[in-house]
């Protein structure tokens, strides 16, 4: 017999098995209406409303809705009001600029726009064919009791459009199918050991990789939601106290805030023993890992994957034949990307051509990159997803990542092209070259500098590199922005002109084992 598989699934089992129960607390403190407690019965109503209100909207199978908002219950609702009756999510970073989120309305073809209500004014200049403010209820969700038209479920069918910085200075809209969407759930819940009596924070953007699929996972476990709008580390250790969070994913910028909150919190510390934080987007240093572990009481776990993998490659957990190691010896191991998830094939390219380039299949893997085939051929090419990383395997099959073959810059979690930073500095009449890379940031994994040979009638100085940073922010979103820029004589390049990024990098990255932090 052959099932196809869908999102529904998750929602499916949650209000069938767990229906009763609170399955959603929503952000409290938000511009638009809070949700509260929602159980999830009444979730799984909001979302046959939102299907059916879109088939009023007139927005059939397979049309684009987009989504740029904050974390909220009306955002996780979606993940399955959308594409659980055959329409496409494209959920939008909400820190990007009007521009780019212009493109990836157009790009996407999205039909739909609903748009945070703190972003309204922002925004204001994206236009789509229909545009909602999110908070009017009534734009949202059909009236009580009308039902959608029903889909004929096809796992092969893309449920989201996620739009991710890569090699080229505009993003790429990553196709991932019903498919994909399920098997990460499923072997992430495996890996992660979820169950009902979990109770997960939105550390996460939801937009990002669709919440690396914990919207569905915990859904379907029936584990309760709770929602966190903006990252705040001692707003964290509340809601970890007040809700009794036991998992959270995050990346390095939020166990750093957390820690730091630590150090003034009265009391105990909540969650000891208890939490589970999920890391990912780039490998803390081992000195985190072990405050985490000492100063929190919480477990520490790394994942590696990224938004074309849905996004889970790798999961390294702490195992039994470590318990007696030294503190810093195991945290040193946790540190790795870790080992192939269930279902993940993993090989590392030797060629001269692929430099070591680790290659990668599963059923994880996105369909392809939106209306961009050359893209996806290449990124697929020979069966094997191209991640752009290189690494090695040690004997024990983990997986190190030990640089990075793309110009993408990961900080803060956030994937950051060189070339788009490049080109607005290059827009500036005062830049005459510019080299964008990463350095290690203790806070961030990585930040942004702009290595820049000012034109002869330019002054090179702190004045220039505060307005060469602001032209970055007026221009782009904030974390796409240098936090430092370096002015140069002139910048390293091979004989045909081409820029030598990897010695332009070296003098940051000295004394360290990897390449990417």
């Amino acid at each position: 017999m052959f099932v196809p598989f869908s999102v529904n699934d998750f929602l499916d089992r949650a209000v069938t098995v767990y229906g009763e129960r609170v399955g959603v607390v929503d952000e409290p403190t938000q511009p638009a209406p809070t949700q509260g407690e929602l159980t999830y019965a009444e979730m799984g109503a909001l979302a046959r409303r939102q299907a059916a209100k879109l088939d009023e909207l007139g927005i059939g199978v397979g049309d684009r809705v987009a989504v740029v908002s904050h974390n909220s219950s009306r955002l996780l609702t979606s993940f399955f009001g959308v594409s659980g009756w055959g329409r496409v999510l494209v959920p939008v970073n909400f820190r990007l600029s009007p521009d780019e989120v212009q493109y990836i309305v157009e790009h996407s073809g999205a039909r739909v726009l609903y748009v945070d209500p703190e972003l309204e004014e922002s925004l204001a200049g994206v236009s789509c064919e229909q545009k909602f403010v999110i908070g009017d209820d009534s734009v949202l969700y059909a009236p009580e009791g009308v039902e959608p038209r029903p889909w004929e479920y096809d796992e092969a069918a893309t449920a989201t459009i996620n739009y991710t910085s890569g090699t080229t200075a505009r993003p790429k809209g990553v196709q991932i199918t019903h498919r994909n969407i399920w098997t990460n759930a499923v072997t992430f819940g495996l890996h992660a050991q979820i169950s009902d009596r979990d109770v997960y924070l939105h550390t996460l953007p939801m937009f990002h990789a669709n919440g690396w699929g914990m919207p569905f996972a915990m859904t379907g476990m029936g584990a309760q939601h709770v929602v966190l709008r903006k990252v705040d580390g001692a707003e964290i250790l509340r809601r970890v106290r007040d809700h009794g969070v036991t998992v959270m994913c995050a990346a390095p910028a939020v166990a750093a805030a957390v820690l730091e909150a630590a150090q003034s919190w009265e009391g105990e510390i909540p969650g000891r023993d208890k939490v589970r934080i999920i890391m990912a987007g780039a490998p803390p240093p081992t000195k985190t890992v072990i405050r985490v572990q000492e100063e929190l009481g919480w477990e520490f776990i790394q994942i590696y994957g990224l938004t074309e993998t849905s996004p889970l490659l790798t999961f390294n957990r702490t195992r039994a034949e470590w318990d007696d190691l030294p503190a810093e010896e195991r945290a040193a191991r946790l540190t790795r990307a870790g080992a192939p998830a269930i279902g993940v094939r993993l090989r590392i390219d030797e060629s001269e051509e692929g430099a070591g380039e680790v290659l990668a299949r599963s059923n994880v893997v996105l369909e392809g990159y939106w209306e961009q085939p050359e893209e996806s051929a290449t990124a697929l090419a020979e069966g094997w997803f191209h991640t752009g990383d290189g690494g090695f395997v040690g004997e024990d099959g983990y997986l190190t990542i030990a640089d990075r073959k793309k110009d993408v810059i990961i900080t803060g979690g956030e994937n950051v092209t060189s070339i788009e930073v490049e080109d607005t500095l290059f827009s500036h009449p005062a830049v005459a070259e510019v080299a964008v890379i990463g350095v290690p940031s203790e806070k961030w994994g990585e930040t942004i500098k702009a290595l820049v040979v000012l034109t002869g009638e330019a002054t090179a100085g702190p004045e220039m590199e505060a307005e060469l940073i602001r032209w970055c922010k007026d221009r782009l979103a904030g974390y796409k922005s240098p936090t430092s820029v370096e002015f140069r004589d002139e910048l390293a390049r091979t004989a045909t002109g081409k820029l030598q990024k990897f010695k332009l990098r070296a003098p940051y990255w000295d004394g360290l084992t990897r390449q990417v932090n």
